[in-house]
């Protein structure tokens, strides 16, 4: 990451083009790392003696009372975001895709800001329903939905599924409580480039989803509400949402014509990009929101159809900057070549975004003010293994050493959600910051808790 520079007075006074901290390297390995405000929490501020707050909570003490690795999330920034997007899109057409990151109270934040909950098990439709969210609006959607998701989805009053493949569409007739609304995932443009589309979803090449209209529409028990697609991960290009809105719209006025069916709802899915490193860009949520809606419009007029209302299901957009994971340095080494390695005491157990999702994650020293220069290196974590990195490329003091405190941002989505107890290592404890207190939503797991699935002798 950039070193931070002095925005105005004598220090930020420049001499032939060169601010004061050019001019005196010194000063500039005093002064705390500039933190970028779109990668970290909008509520991170530096604190005295090095110590980075968020949400008014200092990480330092959070390290101290309840140990290391933890996660922090931003309350206010959660919030904040979901008022974003219920701004660009509307207060009843943005839905939280929960497998980002879901706990109890983040449910009961997402739900009081007037988002619906697009859910993908029996465990997420219960945590919606513990916070207090409008079932009604409770989408359950999944590739291959077990009969437990079924099952809770009907007692729970789930108020749409959304149906992935052919085959789902039997099971549904058959057990679905009369009236239940679907959507149907289609898949409307071409296979990517060198194949390996593995997405769920009935393609119109080939008929496939015609023929699943077709069979819902025979179906007297379901209704179909309109279609939902997935296009993918990071995306930030308005170009990829153009082009499917027009084929869908294209799908939607043939289905109309062969069905007499008014396909009344397009949800865009999520996959906006959020940035990790200042030089990324994310996704221009309230230009999107304005493009897509036109689009819509003349895309649904151009083939003769009522426009449909969009909607859209984020999840990795609305939690990943809030987040912020602390770590305890362990171990400094250099390799061979000369790389430094700082290993800290988590990795890819609790940070699998990183190799999952090409994560480049932004670190900084924390708990102290750093009077080295900043250079290179490579957090990596405790697992002994070739993909356990944390951040590939951080920019970290020269004297940083076993017992610092590292804050990595970015890590409110696909972190928490997708910890595992890799090595039996147990996973970290979840807390919320926000107006001066921390609160534990998710606590730390114990050896006990691991140990208490073994039922061996």
């Amino acid at each position: 990451m950039r070193q931070g520079t002095l925005a105005s007075g004598p220090a930020g006074a420049s001499v032939a083009g060169m601010t004061l901290t050019e001019i005196l390297p010194s000063l500039r390995a005093s002064l705390p790392l500039h933190l970028d405000a779109g990668v970290w929490p909008a509520n991170a501020r530096w604190g005295a003696d090095g110590d980075l707050q968020v949400g008014g909570v200092s990480l330092a003490a959070l390290a101290a009372e309840h140990g290391t690795p933890t996660y922090v999330v931003d309350e206010a920034g959660v919030r904040d975001r979901c008022r974003a997007y219920t701004a660009a899109f509307g207060p009843q057409a943005v839905a939280y895709t929960a497998k980002a990151l879901l706990s109890r109270d983040i449910a009961r934040w997402i739900a009081e800001q007037g988002l619906g909950l697009y859910a993908g098990s029996a465990g997420e439709i219960r945590i919606a329903e513990l916070a207090g969210f409008d079932m009604a609006r409770v989408t359950l959607y999944g590739s291959a939905k077990t009969p437990e998701d079924l099952d809770a989805a009907y007692a729970a009053g789930v108020g749409t599924i959304v149906v992935e493949s052919l085959g789902e569409i039997t099971r549904l007739a058959a057990t679905a409580p009369d009236g239940q609304r679907v959507l149907l995932r289609v898949l409307a443009g071409p296979e990517p480039a060198g194949g390996h589309d593995r997405r769920f979803g009935v393609r119109v090449a080939g008929g496939e989803a015609a023929a699943a209209v077709a069979r819902i529409a025979a179906q007297p028990r379901l209704r179909l509400a309109g279609l939902d697609c997935s296009l993918g991960h990071q995306l930030n290009r308005f170009s990829l949402y153009e082009r499917e809105i027009g084929r869908l719209c294209e799908f939607a006025a043939a289905m109309s014509r062969a069905h007499n069916v008014e396909l009344g709802q397009l949800n865009l899915g999520g996959g906006h990009a959020v940035a990790y490193r200042p030089a990324e860009l994310d996704l221009a949520l309230d230009a999107f929101a304005a493009r897509m809606r036109t689009v819509l419009h003349l895309e649904a007029d151009r083939h003769g159809l009522p426009t449909p209302a969009l909607s859209v299901s984020p999840g990795r957009a609305v939690v990943a900057r809030a987040g912020v994971t602390v770590y305890r340095v362990l171990a400094v080494t250099r390799t061979q070549s000369g790389e430094r390695l700082v290993a800290v005491d988590g990795g890819m157990s609790d940070c699998p975004a990183t190799a999952l999702c090409g994560s480049r994650h932004s670190a900084v020293l924390i708990g102290r003010t750093g009077r080295a220069a900043g250079g290179p290196a490579v957090v990596v974590g405790r697992h002994n293994d070739a993909d356990d990195v944390v951040v590939p490329d951080a920019d970290l003091p020269a004297d940083v050493h076993p017992g610092d405190l590292l804050a990595v941002a970015g890590t409110g989505a696909y972190h928490h959600a997708r910890a595992t107890n890799f090595h039996l290592v147990a996973r970290p404890a979840l807390l919320s910051a926000a107006d001066g207190r921390a609160r534990v939503l998710v606590r730390r797991e114990s050896l006990d808790d691991l140990l208490a699935r073994d039922l061996g002798r």
